[in-house]
């Protein structure tokens, strides 16, 4: 159960700094677009984020297999032997985490069955999170 905790913990924490390059970028694209509330500027906002947020795990992933908040808590993102994830693997990761975030958090949620606590995106694609 603790390692349980000191994930949720990291992706609270991740969540935060997810929060401040959200509001940054939102203020930039309004400061260039102006009001972003609908229409394609809604949606190209949206893009903007999640693709930003993207580029930020996936080079993390690749480079070090850690972010910030995993450094933090010293946990670490690998392939099922033991190695950095490639980029394809990363992206991959990313984009079914995404999904798997939608419905209410469902990865996240999956991690307390799973017999190795980990997020339904990572049993699903093979990738694990370990200790540093």
């Amino acid at each position: 159960m603790k390692s349980l905790i000191k994930r949720y913990l990291a992706v609270l924490y991740e969540s935060l700094l997810m929060l401040a390059l959200a509001l940054t970028l939102t203020a930039i694209y309004y400061m260039l677009f102006g009001d972003a509330s609908h229409g394609w500027k809604r949606s190209g906002l949206q893009l903007l984020v999640w693709a930003s947020m993207g580029a930020y795990f996936v080079r993390c992933w690749t480079v070090t297999g850690q972010t910030l908040a995993s450094q933090t808590w010293k946990l670490k993102v690998v392939n099922q032997q033991g190695q950095l994830l490639n980029w394809q693997q990363a992206s991959l990761r990313y984009l079914v985490a995404s999904v798997l975030l939608l419905p209410v958090g469902l990865t996240l949620w999956w991690a307390m069955l799973d017999r190795d606590q980990q997020f339904l995106h990572d049993r699903l694609l093979g990738s694990r999170i370990v200790w540093v």
